[in-house]
């Protein structure tokens, strides 16, 4: 399997980049400087500038960009689309690193984790902008897409359990009524996604065990 991660400095996708390469995965660093992962490969290239052809011949694209600022929040959007427009009509998946705030809590799906009065409001604007985003994506027919949301509790230094549980749309909580996950426990997830295949156009989530 060929994979490319795009974003892949970033925490989670180092993250990433590590597990898939540690299962002998043929791994690609889609970065805009060095690569500081353990990718065999580089890219080096602004996502924005990514096309069609530099995508050609991988089995699985993920997604690691992240915008935190509020004057870049509004590209999770425009990335997003990008990587839609230069992976329409292939076979290519698309493994996005999606986020908490979008998941439902409630069996109608009407009400939002962001939309929780315990929700922090420092994270309101990019729950908001990752929701945009991921809605936009459920409209794309042309391509194999995955969206990944993590745990509400999302720890970047989280320690490698290796057990994870797979939920859908809805918050999952584990046995002790908790929503977390580890990045490194997240990572596992994934790379079980990219190799399985199994959630064509579908958003899922991913609790600790």
């Amino acid at each position: 399997m060929k994979m490319a991660v795009i974003g892949a400095n970033g925490k989670a996708g180092r993250c990433i980049v590590k597990e898939a390469v540690d299962r002998g995965i043929d791994v690609t660093a889609v970065v805009r400087g060095d690569n500081q992962t353990a990718a065999p490969h580089t890219l080096r290239k602004d996502l924005f500038d990514l096309t069609a052809q530099d995508l050609k011949g991988f089995d699985v694209v993920v997604d690691a960009f992240g915008a935190w600022t509020e004057e870049t929040l509004p590209q999770h959007s425009t990335t997003l689309a990008h990587l839609c427009d230069a992976l329409s009509g292939t076979a290519t998946r698309l493994l996005v690193v999606g986020g908490a705030g979008s998941l439902y809590v409630d069996p109608s799906h009407t009400a939002c984790l962001a939309d929780s009065p315990d929700f922090p409001d420092a994270f309101k604007p990019l729950a908001a902008a990752m929701a945009k985003a991921l809605a936009a994506l459920r409209t794309r027919d042309d391509v194999r897409w995955t969206y990944l949301s993590p745990a509400a509790d999302f720890r970047a230094d989280g320690e490698r359990t290796g057990a994870y549980m797979l939920g859908g749309e809805e918050l999952t909580c584990n046995s002790r009524g908790e929503s977390v996950i580890s990045y490194a426990d997240y990572a596992i997830a994934m790379v079980d996604e990219a190799t399985r295949g199994q959630h064509i156009r579908q958003r899922i989530s991913v609790v600790s065990k």
